[in-house]
């Protein structure tokens, strides 16, 4: 298996325990993760000032830094739930993403990831390739 298949493996199995564990250690439902996830791709809005500033706002949001930043002020204030919930799906979020191939954006190309070519590029590399 190659380097990008197994993250690719590894954000499933991430994914799946923020879905599974989040919700069942913070005593949630299971959708909230499900309900939150689309929230995090308002960060794409930064690719309307250029693809330097896109990736840039997409990468600082699409990191597990962030979310475990959030994780860790839960636990340290104890009792923030709410802050644990988005934290939790957030890092549901970024391996979901990583899981179906969307990496870290370079600069370059909104769909030039650190995990390979995504969208019309990357069937065309395919095709390529064969």
């Amino acid at each position: 298996m190659t380097p990008v298949a197994w993250q690719r493996v590894e954000s499933a199995l991430i994914a799946a325990a923020a879905l599974v564990a989040g919700p069942a250690a913070l005593g949630i439902a299971w959708w909230w993760p499900l309900a939150l996830f689309l929230a995090f791709d308002l960060s794409m809005v930064g690719y309307l000032a250029g693809t330097r500033a896109g990736a840039l706002l997409y990468n600082a949001v699409h990191t597990y830094v962030s979310p475990a930043i959030l994780l860790g002020i839960a636990v340290l204030a104890g009792g923030l739930t709410w802050i644990a919930v988005a934290g939790v799906a957030w890092v549901f979020h970024v391996a979901v993403d990583r899981a179906l191939g969307y990496g870290l954006k370079l600069d370059d190309a909104f769909e030039h990831t650190h995990l390979g070519w995504i969208g019309k590029r990357a069937r065309t590399a395919v095709r390529s390739d064969s």
